[in-house]
């Protein structure tokens, strides 16, 4: 992106600049509203500084999501809130919109918009990559490996899926477990007692996730919060979503660090330069260059270069 930016600032073309500078994220998840709320916020307060000659109001910032809301996952609510907090940023959300194709230049939405742009953030989900070996009918939906309550692969003995690459269904989560962090911790919790029971000739635990709750930030003073018996929204929920994740830092000292560099962030607006120096070469020399890599494409060449 900075790249990009760097190179708009250097070309008189429009429309170039405006597909260097446009960002889409595709996806209406916490990834893609957390990741299009850091950088609509970017080009507010951080971008200015670094290149205070551009026009950034020839910057979009872009969402897409094919469903009719955002965070499908999370309540009703956060989902209008994340909303409300994304348009108040000034990105542009496209709901129910899929995305038809990509060229690396032009973006074709299934409703045949097209945006320009040569950053697109692909938030909408993963799909497993194929495990060798393993028959065909134990693949579910999005490539995952279907287990049992016990994450044993049905039919193989001995073989265990735990985290994004295991589908696991159960009254609950007839789709499978949501591919976060907190289901692989508890799934690996559960398996490891298995194990145990295993050495010991006790019965195997099934898994029943539990819900701790979902959170996502949409930049500063907003987030969004869902517990197991409510969900706020708001500042307070924003503070929440920094004390969870500061607790989760190994060590008093690294806490302590990470919360005086978060304080600083946060007072001083994130100040620092994001500049990339690529320093052009002569004509002569360029051509010199090439000239001794056609003759010899392992020569070494000059750090510089």
């Amino acid at each position: 992106m900075i790249s990009n930016f760097e190179e708009a600032y250097n070309t008189n073309d429009r429309a170039q600049r405006e597909t260097l500078m446009n960002v889409v994220v595709v996806g209406g998840g916490p990834t893609g509203v957390e990741l299009a709320g850091a950088i609509a916020e970017m080009k507010k307060y951080a971008l200015p500084y670094d290149y205070p000659t551009m026009d950034w109001t020839q910057m979009e910032v872009y969402l897409v999501e094919m469903s009719p809301r955002l965070l499908n996952g999370m309540s009703d609510a956060s989902g209008e809130k994340s909303l409300e907090f994304l348009k108040r940023l000034g990105v542009k959300v496209r709901l129910n919109c899929a995305v038809g194709d990509y060229d690396g230049e032009v973006v074709k939405l299934a409703d045949d918009e097209t945006i320009r742009t040569q950053t697109l953030i692909w938030a909408a989900g993963i799909r497993a990559n194929p495990v060798p070996g393993l028959p065909e009918a134990v693949f579910g939906s999005g490539g995952r490996i279907q287990t049992n309550g016990y994450h044993q692969v049905e039919g193989l003995d001995g073989v265990y899926v735990l985290g994004d690459l295991a589908l696991t269904p159960d009254e609950n989560f007839k789709e499978g477990h949501p591919q976060v962090a907190q289901v692989a911790i508890q799934q690996a919790s559960n398996c490891a007692y298995n194990f145990k029971s295993l050495l010991k000739n006790r019965p195997f635990k099934s898994f029943l996730y539990k819900d701790l709750g979902t959170m996502a930030t949409i930049g500063r003073k907003k987030a969004v919060v869902d517990l197991p018996f409510f969900s706020f929204q708001g500042f307070f929920a924003w503070l929440a979503w920094l004390f969870v994740h500061l607790m989760a830092i190994v060590g008093v000292k690294n806490r302590l660090f990470i919360f005086l560099n978060w304080a600083w962030s946060y007072l001083s607006f994130d100040a620092s330069l994001r500049l990339l120096i690529r320093p052009v070469l002569p004509k002569f020399e360029a051509e010199e260059v090439q000239e001794r890599m056609v003759e010899d494409p392992k020569a070494k060449v000059d750090e510089k270069v």
